[in-house]
């Protein structure tokens, strides 16, 4: 059984920064596809941060260059670094296995002065 697990969240001004964890059971992080996902009030759950198997990454247009998804495989975490933070960037920050589909439960980010 998969449990995706998120930390990290919480409330920061704009400009800041906050690094995001999901720890995982169940499966080895450095040997899946995961990825880190958003859903803003109204709006639909979109894609932040992907990770291959292999490590390669993509990311969506709005953060890529602000954001850093990374594994860290002695200890069975995906993180993604969030940089120069907007208030658009406010949403429930969800980490997911892409194989199975398997979803965390989300964690709130709010961007605010």
């Amino acid at each position: 059984q998969v449990r995706l697990v998120e930390s990290g969240g919480g409330l920061v001004q704009p400009g800041g920064s906050l690094r995001l964890s999901c720890t995982a059971a169940g499966i080895i992080v450095s040997m899946s596809d995961m990825g880190w996902y958003r859903q803003a009030p109204g709006r639909q759950r979109e894609m932040v941060a992907l990770i291959t198997n292999s490590g390669d990454t993509d990311y969506a247009s709005s953060v890529k260059g602000r954001f850093t998804i990374s594994k860290e495989k002695n200890r069975n975490i995906l993180y993604l670094q969030m940089d120069s933070l907007k208030p658009e960037d406010t949403a429930i920050y969800y980490c997911r296995e892409n194989f199975r589909g398997s979803w965390g439960q989300g964690i709130q980010v709010t961007v605010s002065s």
